[in-house]
């Protein structure tokens, strides 16, 4: 218990405040891929929200879309973090575009999840955080707030209640089968987007994820002559460099 909390705020101090931004406040907006800029109400993740991404529903894909949320900030230059997601991938964070050398996976956070979430919300800029079963919502409602305290982006993987935005995989197929043979090279979801305030009018989008690199291509659902965008290559990442690690199995 106390080398995760030691763990947790040493990665608070190496690394830039979430809350700290410059006087013009230009940073209070983190970038996410063109595509998904529709599902979000300033088309970006604002500090201090919460974006929780539902995957209680039985289509697949919540970990490529959440994956898809980080990708541009990191490339930005932001620190993210992973928390009770074992069954994440490096290998599918970096071909996500993200850059492994700000990226924190603590896969088994063990009974001490709410303590080791704050502190990586005290000096990471956006915090992935899989809810155990029987988490309160006073102890969702207090993490959510320090986020908002702090200026971090928290993005709840799972069920989550109160959430500013809240993101729905509705459908999704895979690509590259053809006439029963080839290999599976994209999938193509459909993902709404709910909310309060800003984010109350309902959205949704149609998204294409390549299964083998970082470039997403995407059409917005129910638009007439729509056409595809697509988004640039993420740099490569420094060779040989494991993404830090705070918790082993």
């Amino acid at each position: 218990m106390a080398g995760r909390m030691v763990l947790g705020s040493a990665l608070a101090q190496l690394v830039r405040p979430a809350s700290e931004m410059d006087e013009s406040g230009a940073h209070r907006l983190l970038p996410v891929l063109p595509e998904l800029g529709g599902l979000l109400p300033s088309r970006g993740l604002r500090r201090g929200s919460t974006v929780a991404v539902d995957t209680a529903r039985p289509a697949r894909g919540g970990t490529s879309l959440m994956l898809a949320l980080l990708s541009e900030a990191s490339r930005a230059g932001s620190w993210c973090a992973v928390v009770g997601v074992p069954a994440l991938g490096v290998l599918a964070a970096a071909e996500a575009g993200i850059v492994l050398d700000r990226l924190a996976l603590v896969p088994y956070p063990g009974p001490e999840w709410p303590t080791v979430v704050a502190a990586l919300i005290d000096g990471v800029d956006v915090v992935v955080a899989a809810a155990p079963d029987g988490v309160s919502t006073v102890i969702t409602d207090r993490l959510a707030a320090r986020a908002r305290q702090r200026g971090s982006v928290l993005v709840t993987y799972g069920a989550w209640t109160g959430a500013d935005v809240t993101l729905q995989i509705t459908d999704g197929a895979w690509d590259g089968l053809g006439q029963g043979r080839g290999r599976l090279t994209r999938r193509r979801l459909t993902i709404s987007a709910t909310g309060r305030g800003a984010a109350a009018r309902p959205r949704e989008i149609r998204v294409w994820l390549p299964s083998a690199s970082a470039r997403f291509t995407a059409v917005v659902a129910g638009t007439p002559g729509a056409t595809t965008v697509t988004s640039a290559d993420p740099p490569a990442t420094s060779a040989g460099r494991p993404p830090l690690a705070l918790v082993g199995p």
